[in-house]
C-alpha cells in the first residue's frame, strides 16, 4: 500500500491540471475551432495529399531524433527555412481562397458595409427571372450547353474583362441565341449583373474540389469555381444530358426543374431585402439617437436661458 501511495505522490503531480482562468479556456476553444476548420478546409482541396507528405517527413524527423541520426537532422535543419517558403508558394492558391472565404463571412460583411451599397435595387427583377427561367428550359430541352453567372454583391469585373462586353437587356431569345451551337459567343460564360448581360465568352476559374463527381465536365467545374471565389449564383445546363444545375457558395445543386431554378434566383432578392431591412433598422436607431441627443441638448440650452432670464430680472429689481 505504501508503494502505491509513494508512486501516486511521485508521478501524480504530472497528472494535475494547471490553474486555468476563463480567458485560458476561451483561448483553448478558439484554437481548437481554428485547427478543426483548417483540417476541414485542407481535406476539401489538393493540399490534403501534400499534407500527408509533410506528415511522413515529420515522422522521419522524429525517428531521426530518437535514434540520434545526426546527418538526417542536419539536412532537415538546413532545409527548414527553405521549406517554409516552399510551403507558402505551393499552397498559394489555397491560402488565397481561404482568405477570400474569410472575407466573405457574414460577420465581416456586416462590419465592412459601405454606404454606396445602401441604395441598390433588387439584384434581379421579376421579368429578368422569367426570361432566365424560360431560356434555361428551352436550352435544357434541346440539350444546348449554357453557363450563366448571376452577380450578387461582390464585383465580377475581373472576369468580365476576359470576355466580350455586351451591356444588353436580358431576354430569353438573346440568351438562347448566345449559346446556340456555332455562334461566335457560345463558348464560355455570360455574366448578368442587375438585369443586364454585361459580358459573354468569359473565362472562369476551375474548381479544385476533389469531392465533385468525375462525371462532371469543365462547364460544371467552372461554375463551381466561380461560386467558390465570389458570392454569385451560377446556372449550368449540361450539353450531354440537358440537366440543369446551380452552383452557389461552392456547392452544386444538380437535376433541378424550372421551379427550383426560379426559387434559387428569387432567393437572391430575398437575401438582399433582409440586408436592406437590417440597414434600415440600423439607420433608424442612429437617427433616433441623434434626435434624442439634439432634444436633450436643446432642453439644456433652454434651461440655461431661463435661468439667465431669472437672474436678469432679479438684478433689475
Amino acid at each position: 500500500m505504501d508503494t502505491i501511495v509513494n508512486f501516486i505522490k511521485t508521478y501524480g503531480q504530472w497528472l494535475q491540471l494547471p490553474e486555468m482562468s476563463i480567458i485560458d479556456l476561451v483561448e483553448i476553444v478558439i484554437i481548437a475551432f481554428a485547427i478543426y476548420q483548417i483540417i476541414v478546409w485542407i481535406k476539401k482541396t489538393r493540399a490534403w495529399s501534400l499534407l500527408k507528405g509533410l506528415v511522413v517527413l515529420l515522422a522521419i524527423c522524429l525517428v531521426a531524433v530518437l535514434f540520434h541520426m545526426n546527418v538526417i537532422l542536419w539536412i532537415f535543419e538546413k532545409c527548414l527555412g527553405v521549406g517554409i517558403t516552399a510551403v507558402v508558394i505551393i499552397f498559394q492558391p489555397e491560402l488565397r481562397k481561404a482568405l477570400e472565404q474569410l472575407g466573405r463571412n457574414r460577420l465581416f460583411k456586416s462590419i465592412f458595409t459601405f454606404d454606396d451599397q445602401k441604395g441598390k435595387n433588387e439584384k434581379l427583377s421579376a421579368k429578368t427571372i422569367n426570361e432566365i427561367v424560360r431560356a434555361t428550359y428551352e436550352l435544357a430541352k434541346t440539350k444546348t450547353g449554357a453557363l450563366m453567372v448571376i452577380g450578387n454583391e461582390e464585383g465580377l469585373l475581373e472576369y468580365e474583362r476576359t470576355g466580350i462586353v455586351l451591356d444588353a437587356a436580358v431576354s430569353s431569345q438573346l440568351l438562347i441565341n448566345i449559346f446556340e451551337h456555332n455562334t461566335p459567343l457560345h463558348d464560355g460564360a455570360i455574366i448578368i449583373v442587375e438585369d443586364r448581360i454585361t459580358a459573354a465568352t468569359c473565362y472562369l476559374p476551375l474548381s479544385d474540389n476533389m469531392e465533385l463527381s468525375k462525371d462532371l465536365g469543365t462547364r460544371h467545374r467552372a461554375g463551381v469555381g466561380i461560386s467558390e471565389v465570389s458570392d454569385s449564383v451560377t446556372l449550368i445546363v449540361s450539353e450531354e444530358t440537358g440537366s440543369i444545375s446551380i452552383a452557389k457558395g461552392g456547392e452544386l445543386y444538380r437535376n433541378l426543374d424550372t421551379e427550383s431554378v426560379r426559387n434559387h434566383l428569387e432567393l437572391l432578392n430575398q437575401e438582399d431585402g433582409k440586408k436592406k431591412d437590417e440597414r434600415r433598422q440600423k439607420d433608424g436607431k442612429r437617427k433616433k439617437k441623434n434626435t434624442e441627443k439634439k432634444t436633450s441638448s436643446g432642453n439644456v440650452k433652454s434651461g440655461k436661458s431661463s435661468d439667465n432670464r431669472k437672474e436678469a430680472d432679479s438684478n433689475e429689481r
